[in-house]
């Protein structure tokens, strides 16, 4: 199978919701934490209704009107979006969300679509949420020079999150 990694368009909106709800319901549920199924779509299962999916568009349109400070990718396969990684750039940039759906990992796609992200950032600072419990999504980062600050949350109460940020390393003068 190829995949294709691109901007989004306008009409990739009716993937994006369903395919976050289907990424957090294989990535998330744990029982320890009391974070099920369920709860998964209480609390995400609007991506994947008619208001999630129009916020999705105008996500899109934003990104396509100012790709300088908002970055929006899709990977593509001949039949359907299968990841996405968004970001948005102020004082720092914000990476996310990121998710590749289970069946396409391990393909190299996550490293090229941070690739392209890390390209748009420049020189900037990224900060990330990740899962402290998805331990593979936390070494991913790590590998691409992002590192664990000690900052932590517990999204809706139950998610527990730890802040992860880049820092472009200084230029040395050698003069």
């Amino acid at each position: 199978m190829t995949y294709v990694i691109e901007s989004a368009r306008p009409g990739d909106s009716a993937w994006l919701g369903p395919l976050l709800l289907k990424a957090w319901l294989q990535t998330y549920p744990n029982p320890e934490m009391g974070i099920d199924e369920d709860w998964i779509r209480e609390h995400r299962g609007s991506s994947a209704t008619a208001e999630g999916i129009a916020q999705w568009r105008e996500f899109i349109e934003a990104a396509n009107r100012q790709p300088d400070l908002l970055f929006c990718r899709v990977v593509r396969s001949d039949t359907e979006i299968v990841g996405v990684l968004c970001g948005r750039r102020s004082e720092v940039i914000t990476l996310g969300p990121m998710y590749l759906l289970n069946h396409v990992q391990g393909q190299g796609l996550g490293g090229r679509m941070i690739t392209e992200f890390l390209t748009w950032a420049g020189a900037a600072p990224i900060c990330l949420w990740a899962t402290d419990y998805n331990d593979s999504a936390v070494r991913f980062y790590q590998r691409h020079g992002f590192k664990i600050t000690g900052e932590r949350e517990l999204w809706q109460g139950k998610l527990p999150n730890l802040r992860m940020t880049r820092e472009v390393a200084s230029s040395v003068n050698h003069s």
